[in-house]
């Protein structure tokens, strides 16, 4: 199945968007390359595990993209906290990236179930 066709893509890929649109001013190079470094990781890895001619190296790469998603909303908390990020902002990312990890372990278990 092509990574284009997936909607967990197609909102990863948005997300990073968002995140590297709103930190594209931010002097805090670090924190910056950090976040949006981490967003860009969650649609990479779905892309090259969906690739993957084996069940077992997609799944691999999934859950990859797990934990990059796990890293952005750590990020995105600290962000918060020092005010690199607004609530309202902060809150929406956390949303989408909660919604990203069910639907990757949904994507995951279905794999899984047609091994």
């Amino acid at each position: 199945m092509k990574c284009e066709n997936l909607d967990v893509w197609k909102r990863s890929c948005r997300l990073s968007v968002s995140i590297y649109q709103y930190f594209q001013d931010s002097k805090d190079y670090g924190f910056k390359d950090q976040i949006t470094r981490s967003s860009l990781s969650i649609a990479s890895n779905i892309a090259e595990g969906m690739e993957k001619a084996s069940k077992k190296d997609s799944i691999k790469f999934l859950d990859i993209a797990k934990g990059s998603c796990a890293e952005l909303i750590t990020q995105i908390h600290i962000g918060n906290e020092i005010g690199y990020i607004d609530k309202e902002t902060g809150n929406t990312w956390i949303n989408e990236s909660d919604e990203i990890l069910k639907m990757l372990s949904g994507l995951i278990n279905n794999l899984k179930l047609n091994t």
